[in-house]
C-alpha cells in the first residue's frame, strides 16, 4: 500500500496536494483507508539531495504493531 501512495502522489498533482494539506481524507478518498482520530499523520516530501529518516517508535513501548501501523487490525 505504501507503494502504491507514493506512486499516486508521484502521478496525481492534486493527490498530492491534498496528502499534504489533508492526509486523512486523500487517504479515504484515493484508497478507502479510514484513519482514527487519535491518529496523527504527517507528510514529508523530500527533495533530490534530502533523506528523511523516520525513526519508529520502539515496540516495547507502544500498543501496537508497528509494522502494519496504528489503524490496522
Amino acid at each position: 500500500m505504501h507503494e502504491d501512495i507514493i506512486e499516486k502522489a508521484w502521478t496525481d498533482e492534486h493527490f498530492r496536494q491534498q496528502l499534504h494539506s489533508n492526509p486523512k481524507q486523500a487517504l479515504r478518498d484515493a484508497f478507502g483507508i479510514d484513519i482514527p482520530d487519535n491518529v496523527k499523520i504527517r507528510t514529508v516530501e523530500e527533495q533530490q539531495n534530502d533523506y528523511v529518516l523516520v525513526i519508529p517508535p520502539n515496540p516495547s513501548k507502544v500498543n501496537y504493531d508497528v509494522n502494519c501501523g496504528p489503524w490496522r487490525t
